[in-house]
């Protein structure tokens, strides 16, 4: 059962509150969680690295098709990063702070006085 507007409008009402309210715990439940981008920028950093070293030792060794391998690995590694990069969410700037009583003050005004 989906959410009414009403309601999705009050829950992100009671998420801007809470994030003004306590901003230690929006940044603590905020940075437990990887948004989708930064797993992919990591596993596109760790790749470009293990590839220029398998690069490099393929070079070192004088083995062409290890040189190769490492170059396909490394390519792979820059693609990643390229493409998670984009997607990296930036947060947007905060309105200006009022009180939590004086939010709901105005919400209750809202609700008794729009109907």
């Amino acid at each position: 059962m989906s959410l009414s507007d009403r309601e999705r409008r009050l829950l992100a009402e009671m998420e801007a509150a809470l994030a003004t309210d306590d901003p230690r715990l929006e940044s603590r439940l905020a940075g437990s969680t990887l948004t989708t981008a930064k797993p992919h920028l990591l596993a596109g950093a760790l790749s470009l690295v293990a590839g220029l070293a398998i690069l490099f030792g393929g070079l070192i060794s004088k083995t062409t098709p290890l040189g190769v391998a490492g170059f396909l690995v490394a390519l792979v590694g820059l693609v990643l990063i390229i493409r998670s990069i984009g997607k990296v969410s930036v947060r947007a700037p905060r309105g200006p702070r009022t009180s939590f009583s004086s939010r709901l003050e105005d919400r209750w005004n809202k609700r008794n006085f729009d109907r």
